[in-house]
């Protein structure tokens, strides 16, 4: 893991400034054992994981990852992948479809048709839209690597389940949150998006999300 984004605490003072709501949640998750976001810089673990993680619990979801990186040998990356076979990766609890994208995206790696160091180099929509050229991956999961693998500083995934639900307790806002408020936070939260969106998770969950 790298250290804490070089924004994170210009951010929390932005926002502070700008948000009551945002102000006070910062407030209760801060301290000596301050958990921020981070990342690995590995974003062929990164999408398997959120592959592996889509329409199915967390729970669930860390159950069949740790699955697959046992079959793995705790090597996960494109080569190793395309060594084990479709049962092999069906068999760590995998439906048909993410079996496919997994496979699929070891295959584009190592034929170089999908190239991860284009990504730095682009802005967060011409990201969103090369990652989605990827089998299984949608704009959640291409906002999902910005946020967690680049650490991109202004993220508003507003397809996020959880997202909206802490929305939606922290402003007493029906749920789903009218479409109309959640435009309204974003712009207020900008540049720093990804910011409030950590600590409005954090509201609903505890302990840190990380891909």
């Amino acid at each position: 893991m790298t250290k804490v984004p070089k924004y994170w605490n210009k951010a929390k003072k932005y926002l502070s400034k700008r948000d009551k709501i945002i102000s006070k949640l910062i407030k209760n998750y801060q301290g000596p054992s301050e958990v921020t976001l981070s990342t690995r810089r590995d974003i062929f673990f990164s999408l398997c994981k959120s592959i592996i993680g889509q329409q199915i619990s967390v729970v669930a979801a860390n159950s069949v990852f740790m699955r697959f990186k046992k079959k793995c040998k705790n090597k996960i990356n494109a080569k190793t992948v395309s060594k084990l076979t479709f049962s092999q990766l069906k068999s760590c609890g995998m439906s048909r479809q993410k079996v496919i994208g997994i496979k699929s995206l070891a295959k584009e790696i190592i034929n170089k048709q999908f190239n991860p160091k284009l990504i730095p180099k682009m802005n967060d929509e011409d990201a969103i839209s090369y990652l989605s050229n990827l089998k299984q991956i949608g704009r959640w999961s291409a906002e999902m690597i910005l946020l967690f693998t680049y650490n991109r500083s202004n993220i508003w995934p507003i397809q996020d389940i959880g997202l909206l639900r802490a929305i939606s307790k922290n402003y007493n806002k029906k749920y789903f949150p009218p479409k109309k408020f959640v435009s309204l936070l974003q712009k207020k939260f900008t540049p720093y998006c990804s910011v409030a969106t950590w600590y409005l998770w954090r509201s609903i969950d505890p302990e840190p999300i990380q891909y």
